[in-house]
């Protein structure tokens, strides 16, 4: 590898100005930086965890496709990660002299607004929905909101305002498309292709300054934290108040956000966001499509990652399943050296994944299921956006031209120490008719293959119950029956 060069600082455009930092902690966030050091405090603290929406701003960064703001949680977004970005804040909207900006003005005479509090947060993320679709639909706006939580007004209002910004102003208009050029350039000046060190060794906050930059730091300090999206390392910050020291922010970072296809295979990057993935995936995966919807809320998917999901081995991540079912590789990085390996093998035990020290996932590789398949996956929760899985289930199925079931993957998170094969009912329904029959009988394996847990998402019993009933609606949606037979909790315990 080419020798690098080091930078001791980071640089980024606030609003209208360039900043470079010199001193960072890698555990400094957005919203402390902006409130304490810049007294920028239009920007909130609600939850500290990436679900209220209260701490919105806009981040714009360089892609293929040009300049590209979008809405992120400031909360968990650390400054580390903000190298060669445009950084909005609320603060920097305005429209014509005298005036508010559009979007500020619409909350107000539609009465989008109560006590004022999240306010800044739906107005950000209105802001990013509006630059990029000027008449959204319903459902745009409710998609672009699901990450913004409010206690007073409801939402009728602030839908009500959504629609109307455009007759306030026009998007080509607005200051962030009137400078698009002139920040574009600034933005490429600061790209120097430099790795970035700041503070003493075991404090260190590191940007790479490509992958192969990123696999030889690893290599030599294996038990650096690995910062992606920062959707779950933020919490570890903000909630278990964990040193994270010393971090290596990987987002965004060349080699690891390239999205490919090739001979009925997609490989992404591990450092794709789900926003970025989405058009793909839901374009040739189309049952992956409502459940990225479903990944917490526009905030989160703009900044978490394919990678990170897996590669922090929850049992409760909402990707592992649908891909294990999909039967997806990994390909497993440690210096020069990859391997690549079935992702369901990946999983060993709760917080045990098979990665070598200083190995990292580079990539996946998600077969892109075959004519005739049949593919679903269901995801299970206590209300239906930006909340955390307490069952997912995936299953991919194939028939023989006899109605036999020639091959069957069925996957599950939330019912077992990791995201896992239900083995024992897969066994019980291949070569067998796909009938109702068959599936009733099947479901009696699923003790030998799960003992899910109590917690305060869902009970062992409902878990148990849930996972029996999903596999009734996949043999629904499959075979043509209109109401499958459901199992009574008697039966399920």
């Amino acid at each position: 590898m080419a020798k690098v060069s080091i930078r001791n600082e980071i640089r980024f455009i606030l609003n209208g100005s360039d900043v470079v930092l010199s001193s960072v902690a890698s555990d400094a966030t957005l919203l402390d930086w902006l409130r304490l050091d810049r007294s920028l405090r239009g920007t909130k603290e609600g939850c500290a965890e990436g679900d209220c929406g209260a701490c919105t701003v806009l981040v714009g960064k360089l892609s293929a496709g040009g300049l590209v703001y979008e809405s992120v949680n400031a909360c968990i977004r650390f400054l580390g990660s903000l190298d060669g970005t445009h950084v909005v804040t609320v603060e920097h909207l305005r429209g014509l002299p005298g005036q508010l900006h559009p979007v500020q003005q619409a909350m107000v005479d539609f009465h989008g607004s109560q006590c004022g509090f999240c306010t800044p947060g739906f107005v950000m993320s209105l802001y990013g929905l509006w630059m990029k679709s000027p008449d959204p639909s319903n459902a745009a706006i409710e998609k672009a909101l699901q990450g913004n939580l409010c206690r007073c007004t409801g939402y009728e209002a602030i839908i009500r305002a959504a629609h109307a910004i455009s007759s306030y102003g026009k998007v080509a208009k607005d200051p962030l498309a009137v400078e698009r050029k002139a920040i574009t350039a600034r933005l490429e000046a600061m790209h120097d292709g430099a790795r970035i060190e700041i503070g003493p060794a075991k404090k260190r906050l590191i940007v790479p300054a490509n992958v192969d930059d990123f696999a030889a730091l690893l290599d030599k300090e294996p038990g650096a934290t690995i910062v992606a999206g920062s959707t779950d390392v933020g919490l570890w910050v903000t909630k278990h108040m964990r040193d994270i020291s010393p971090a290596i922010f990987i987002g965004d970072l060349d080699g690891l956000c390239t999205i490919a296809e090739d001979k009925g295979v997609i490989t992404m990057g591990a450092g794709v966001t789900y926003t970025e993935a989405f058009s793909t995936l839901a374009k040739r995966i189309p049952a992956l499509g409502p459940l990225f919807d479903r990944i917490g809320g526009e905030q989160v998917r703009n900044m978490g990652t394919i990678g990170g999901n897996i590669a922090n081995g929850s049992p409760i991540g909402d990707t592992p399943p649908p891909l294990i079912a999909l039967g997806a590789r990994l390909t497993l990085r440690k210096g020069k050296k990859r391997r690549t390996i079935p992702l369901e093998t990946f999983f060993i035990a709760y917080g045990k994944q098979d990665r070598l020290p200083g190995e990292f996932v580079e990539a996946v590789h998600v077969p892109i299921p075959a004519k005739g398949t049949k593919f679903a996956v269901h995801k299970i929760t206590k209300r239906r956006d930006e909340d955390i899985t307490a069952a997912l289930g995936a299953f991919f199925l194939t028939l023989a031209k006899d109605g036999t079931v020639a091959d069957v993957r069925i996957a599950y998170g939330g019912m077992a120490a990791t995201p896992k094969r239900a083995s024992a009912v897969e066994k019980a329904l291949r070569g067998k008719p796909w009938t109702e029959q068959t599936v009733e009988a099947a479901m009696a394996e699923y003790a030998k293959d799960f003992t899910p847990l109590t917690d305060m998402r869902a009970s062992a019993e409902y878990r148990a119950l849930a996972a029996r009933n999903l596999l009734l609606r996949f043999f629904a949606e499959t075979s043509g029956t209109k109401e499958p037979i459901q199992v009574s909790r008697h039966e399920a315990a």
